[in-house]
């Protein structure tokens, strides 16, 4: 369990240094208040009971590295995030695997219309990604496992499917036969005889059945490829996940996480390969966690309707702990409406809890005694309902700033730090946060705005009222608010 240290903020949540598994700071395991998760193969929400409290096993579906990402992804990214920090709270070893795609045919494209060699051009999107990733506040997973650097694994999977009789060489492909799966459909509650209407599917000459899906395919001389039993090629896109989870974290795992468009085909055929290339399997995955897609001021995200939002431009205009907020405030199984407005709200929320850190400086917090009892946390512990989590936040802040007893204050403040630190919030110094950074480029320096300020308050002693009246609106006009304090004077820029 993360605990105070001596200035008042909790020790941050260790990430496990890749490739091992013990590298995680010991959980505190709770009898009382244990996590529920909205589990898509049973369509319930369930108690989360791991096969193994000491291994807990978490593998979520990472990008495909061929351009930047969106807010889309990003939401799916942060939401995951916020699960492996929770786990960490509960259990003392969880080994989180984000896999990148790095062989796919919206890569080849890619670089072949840049001109770039396809190890390069999917090196700067990985690159790109992991720094998206971290300016949001999101934890390195324990495994970045690459699909390329599996394809042994990916073959030996493929070898099994076919010796089992669930897979079947045609026409230089090796494909799934969704037949030979007595339950195909069950994650997606459908069945098979009603899937082909809905389904995107190749129709091929080499398919026997048209919802069969491609485990490996060959490769032309210009394209990435690979020696098999079936001749030079590479692998479909739904086998590399389930070859990473069984290598690195067995043949059947904890929590498989992943938006709602990965249900169908993808998830549907990852359980698919993982349940019938293994006698006796125990199902692959025992929870599925799904989140919800992203709507712009209303509207579907799309091109076409001119709001689709790059992770990356936006990052270059709004800090990422205010993007994290965002991504966060709708419960993760509710479409999220991302809006200027929704966008200035959480500015206000992290404005409010920034202030309450810079006023508490001198106030060493003290730990609530049963963390998890905490109202905040029994919400995340509740299927990650961070709406709810926010409303304790901003409650607590409320007593915070009405309360006038400092023990209160103290152990008011600590419960802000344990619910933020598990939200990935607060992350900063509060006169960082408030003073901008690189967002507010085109506005003045931090030199320029000091001079300003100081400028004002020699106008004041002179009783140059008029004076400091204008300075204060013309640093108002560049989007810098001040704020008279007994401390003396205080300024943030606008977002």
């Amino acid at each position: 369990m993360t605990t105070l240290a001596s200035n008042g903020k909790l020790r941050p949540l260790a990430s496990p240094t890749s490739g091992q598994e013990s590298a995680q700071p010991t959980g505190s395991r709770k009898t009382a208040m244990t996590l529920s998760l909205y589990n898509t193969l049973s369509g319930k929400k369930e108690p989360f009971v791991p096969a193994d409290p000491d291994r807990v096993t978490y593998y979520v579906c990472g990008p495909t590295v061929y351009n930047y990402v969106h807010i889309g992804n990003a939401r799916s990214a942060t939401v995951f995030d916020l699960l492996y920090r929770l786990l960490c709270q509960l259990y003392p070893n969880v080994i989180f695997a984000r896999n990148i795609t790095d062989v796919d045919d919206k890569i080849n494209a890619s670089a072949k219309a840049e001109g770039i060699d396809i190890k390069t051009y999917t090196e700067t999107f990985t690159r790109a990604y992991q720094e998206d990733m971290a300016a949001l506040g999101n934890k390195t997973p324990s495994l970045q496992p690459k699909a390329t650097e599996h394809i042994e694994q990916i073959i030996d999977i493929i070898r099994r499917l076919i010796e089992r009789g669930h897979a079947y060489e045609s026409d230089g492909h090796v494909l799934f036969a969704v037949e030979s799966m007595e339950n195909y459909g069950r994650l997606s509650h459908r069945k098979l005889d009603d899937m082909l209407a809905g389904a995107r599917v190749e129709v091929a000459d080499y398919k026997q059945n048209p919802m069969d899906f491609v485990l490996w395919k060959p490769s032309t001389d210009d394209l990435p490829g690979w020696d098999s039993p079936w001749g030079r090629g590479r692998p479909g896109w739904h086998i590399e996940c389930t070859a990473m989870i069984m290598h690195h974290l067995g043949e059947t795992i904890d929590i498989h996480g992943g938006g709602t468009d990965l249900v169908f085909p993808h998830h549907e055929n990852e359980i698919a390969q993982g349940v019938c290339c293994v006698p006796d399997s125990q199902g692959y995955v025992r929870y599925w966690v799904h989140n919800a897609m992203l709507d712009v001021e209303g509207e579907k995200m799309s091109k076409s309707l001119g709001n689709f939002i790059v992770l990356r431009d936006l990052l270059k205009t709004q800090p990422g702990e205010l993007v994290r907020l965002v991504l966060l405030s709708a419960h993760y199984r509710s479409r999220l409406n991302w809006s200027g407005q929704l966008l200035q709200q959480s500015r206000q929320t992290l404005d409010r809890l920034y202030t309450l850190m810079r006023d508490s400086q001198n106030l060493t917090a003290i730990e609530p005694t049963d963390p998890l009892a905490c109202e905040g946390m029994i919400a995340l512990l509740d299927d990650l309902n961070t709406p709810r989590a926010l409303a304790a936040l901003h409650d607590l802040s409320n007593r915070f700033f009405k309360s006038q007893d400092d023990d209160e204050r103290a152990r008011l403040k600590g419960e802000v730090l344990l619910l933020t630190d598990t939200l990935g919030l607060l992350q900063q110094d509060p006169e960082s946060w408030f003073k901008g950074d690189a967002q507010s480029e085109e506005g003045p320096s931090e030199a320029e705005i000091e001079q300003r300020i100081a400028d004002r308050i020699a106008a004041k002693k002179a009783k140059n009222f008029a004076l400091a009246d204008k300075i204060r609106d013309d640093l108002l006009v560049d989007g810098i608010v001040i704020q008279d304090t007994r401390e003396g004077t205080r300024w943030s820029r606008e977002v």
